[in-house]
C-alpha cells in the first residue's frame, strides 16, 4: 500500500538538512519565499594543538530523537567517545518536549525567551509552538549558526528540524531558514522510516524531492538503503567529507529520527513495530547492539511500576494537593518490547555515528546528545515524555575534539549551554541574549565545575494540534502540569501549577533526593529532614523567576548567575 499522501501531513515534528538531495526525486519545486535575513573566545587556542591553532576547528552534532539514558549502554559509539573525550553526566533540558528543547538548543534561550513552548500552535490557534512561535518571535534570526555563516562557516543541516516546519503536496514549501548554507529538511512522514520527501537548498531556494519506498516484496537490503536514517546518514557524510575538504571550516548537525515512535496507528510494512528499526536489526540477540536483546529487561528501567501514590505534590503548606499522574500504567512485556525496539532502532544511529568518528580529521569536534529522554512504564507512567524526572530531561552529552581531555565532568549544564560553545569555539564571543554558558572551558578541564543548577520550563499541552506523539501516548502528555523546577547534581524540586486554567494558578511540590532513591521513589517536599535541601532550591526558583529577559534582550548578570 502506498502511503506518502497519508503520510505527507501527519509528522510535524522534523526536518532535515543537507548540502545535496538524492537522485530518486520528482521534478523540484521552487519556494517562492526569500530567505529572511560568558567566558573568553581566547580560551579555544588554549584546546587546540600548536599545529592547528591558525585555523578555527570544524564542528558536528548528532542530534538523537526520544533517547532515553537506558539505551546508552547499546550503542559502541557512545563507549567509543566516552573513552576518547568528554562526557557529561549531569546533562539535561530546558524542557522534555521536541520543538521547546530544540528552540532552546539553536538560541541558547529558556523557552521564556524563545516563547516556543509547547510542540505544536494547535493549527494556528495558538501561537506558544512549533515553527509559527519559532519564526514568528526572531528565533530563526538569533539562532548560533546565523553568526557561525556570518563569521565564515559553511553551515549544513540534515534531519529533524522542528514540528510544523513541513510541506504539503500541492501547497507552497515553506520559508528559507536563514544562516544554512546546505539546507535539506526530511519532512514528517519520515518518523514511519519509509516514504519521504526532503528539501535542498539551491541558491538559497528550497527545493523538494520525493523517496519512495521500495515495494513490500523488495529485498530487506532494499527497504534499509530507502530507510529515513540511511538517506539522512548517506546526505551527511556527503556533506562532512566536502567540509572536510574544504578551506573554510564547517558546522553539521545531523538531526536523526531514531529512537522516535512512528506516528501512524498501521507500520508502513507490515509488522512494522511501534519503534521500526532497519530490517537488519530486527532479527537476532545483536540486533540491540552492545547487549543481547534478551538482557534487556524491565530492570533496565529504574522505578519501573513503582506506585505513584507518594509521588503526589504537596501544598506549600504541606497538605496532598491534586495528583496529576493518573493514567493507566504501563505492562512489564509492553515496556520490554519497545525498549528492546528503542534499541535495535539505535543500532542505526550507531553505524552513522562511528563512520562520523571515523571520518573527521583531527581539526573536527564531535557532539551527541538528545533533544529530551523517554520513560517507559516509570514511576508509573506509559511511555511518553514531557515531565521533570530524570527519564525524560536527562540527555547524553559527549564530546571529542582536539585539545579535549577525556573523563566525566562535574558541569551542571543544559543544552542551552551548547550555542555558545558553538561560538566559542569559532572564536566568537556569546550573543549577549544567550542564557547558556559556554562548556569550552571545561574541555581542558574535566575538574571545571562552574555550574551546579539547571532549570526546567514546561508548559501543559493539549494534543488537538497534531503532535506526532499523540497517537501512541494518548492524553498521558497532556495531564502533566505546567512547571518550572531546579535540578542539581543530586535533587529535583519541581514547582507544579495544578489549574490548567488561562490566567489561573494553584501551586504544588514534588521534591526527590537522588542520594538516597535513583529515581523519584518518594515525594520528600513535606519531610522536615529535608527542609534545609528543599529550602535552598526554593531560593534558587525565586531567583530564576526574576529572569524574564525575552527575544534579544541581554541577559542581566544575576541571571548569568543563577546557575551557580
Amino acid at each position: 500500500m502506498h502511503h506518502h499522501f497519508r503520510r505527507a501531513w501527519a509528522g510535524v515534528c522534523l526536518l532535515a538538512l543537507v548540502a545535496c538531495a538524492s537522485t530518486d526525486g520528482s521534478t523540484p519545486r521552487d519556494d517562492a519565499r526569500p530567505p529572511t535575513s560568558r567566558s573568553s573566545a581566547s580560551s579555544v587556542g588554549d584546546l587546540q594543538p600548536a599545529a592547528s591553532r591558525a585555523a578555527r576547528p570544524n564542528i558536528v552534532v548528532v542530534m538523537l530523537d526520544d533517547f532515553s539514558m537506558d539505551l546508552v549502554q547499546t550503542m559502541r559509539s557512545v563507549q567509543r567517545m566516552r573513552r576518547a573525550g568528554a562526557s557529561y553526566p549531569h546533562a539535561f533540558v530546558t524542557d522534555s518536549l521536541c520543538c521547546v528543547s530544540r528552540s532552546s538548543f539553536f538560541t541558547g534561550q529558556y523557552p521564556h525567551q524563545t516563547g516556543v513552548r509547547t510542540n505544536t500552535s494547535n493549527k494556528g490557534t495558538s501561537m506558544l509552538g512549533g515553527w509559527p512561535a519559532f519564526d514568528t518571535r526572531g528565533n530563526p534570526e538569533r539562532a548560533f549558526n546565523v553568526r557561525l555563516q556570518q563569521a565564515g562557516y559553511t553551515t549544513g543541516f540534515v534531519g529533524k528540524f522542528l514540528n510544523e516546519y513541513e510541506w504539503v503536496p500541492g501547497q507552497a514549501l515553506p520559508p528559507v531558514v536563514p544562516g544554512w548554507s546546505g539546507f535539506d529538511a526530511v519532512f514528517g512522514s519520515a518518523y514511519d522510516g519509509w516514504d519521504f520527501a526532503s528539501t535542498s537548498l539551491v541558491d538559497q531556494r528550497l527545493q523538494v524531492r520525493q523517496h519512495p519506498a521500495p515495494a513490500a516484496g523488495a529485498s530487506d537490503a532494499a527497504k534499509d538503503r530507502a530507510y529515513a536514517g540511511t538517506v539522512i546518514g548517506d546526505l551527511a557524510m556527503d556533506v562532512l567529507e566536502r567540509g572536510e575538504a574544504a578551506d573554510a571550516p564547517y558546522f553539521l548537525e545531523v538531526a536523526l529520527y531514531a529512537p522516535h515512535n512512528r506516528t501512524q496507528a498501521e507500520g508502513y510494512y507490515p509488522g512494522d513495530p511501534l519503534f521500526p528499526p532497519m530490517f537488519r536489526d530486527r532479527e537476532g540477540e545483536r540486533g540491540c547492539g552492545r547487549v543481547a536483546c534478551s538482557k534487556l529487561t524491565v530492570a533496565d528501567l529504574p522505578g519501573f511500576g513503582d506506585k505513584r501514590a507518594d509521588n503526589r505534590p504537596r501544598t506549600a503548606a504541606g497538605k496532598p494537593a491534586r495528583a496529576w499522574n493518573t493514567g493507566p500504567t504501563m505492562p512489564a512485556a509492553i515496556a520490554v518490547r519497545d525498549l528492546r525496539d528503542r534499541a535495535r532502532m539505535a543500532q542505526s544511529a550507531d553505524r552513522l555515528i562511528s563512520r562520523i568518528l571515523g571520518a573527521v580529521g583531527p581539526d573536527t569536534y564531535v557532539v551527541l546528545t538528545s533533544d529530551n529522554g523517554f520513560h517507559l512504564g516509570q514511576n508509573g507512567m506509559g511511555r511518553g515524555k514531557g515531565t521533570p524526572y530524570d527519564t525524560d530531561v536527562r540527555v547524553p552529552l559527549l564530546i571529542t575534539g582536539p585539545g579535549v581531555v577525556p573523563g566525566a565532568r562535574k558541569e551542571v549544564t543544559s543544552n542551552i549551554d551548547l550555542a555558545p560553545t558553538f561560538e566559542e569555539l569559532a572564536g566568537l564571543p556569546p550573543a549577549p541574549y544567550r542564557s547558556g554558558l559556554s562548556l569550552v572551558p571545561t574541555l581542558a578541564q574535566p575538574k571545571l565545575a562552574r555550574q551546579s543548577y539547571a532549570f526546567l520550563e514546561h508548559t501543559q499541552q493539549t494534543l488537538t494540534g497534531g503532535d506526532p506523539d499523540a497517537a501512541f501516548s494518548g492524553s498521558e502528555l497532556d495531564r502533566i502540569p505546567s512547571y518550572t523546577a531546579v535540578r542539581s547534581r543530586t535533587a529535583l524540586l519541581v514547582r507544579l501549577d495544578l489549574d490548567p486554567r488561562p490566567r489561573r494558578t494553584k501551586w504544588g511540590y514534588e521534591f526527590y533526593n537522588y542520594k538516597l532513591n535513583a529515581y523519584e521513589l518518594r515525594n520528600n517536599v513535606a519531610n522536615p529532614k529535608r527542609r534545609e535541601e528543599v529550602a535552598l532550591l526554593m531560593a534558587k526558583l525565586a531567583a530564576f523567576d526574576g529572569c524574564r529577559e525575552t527575544g534579544d534582550q541581554p541577559v542581566s548578570a544575576a541571571c548569568r548567575t543563577v546557575t551557580q
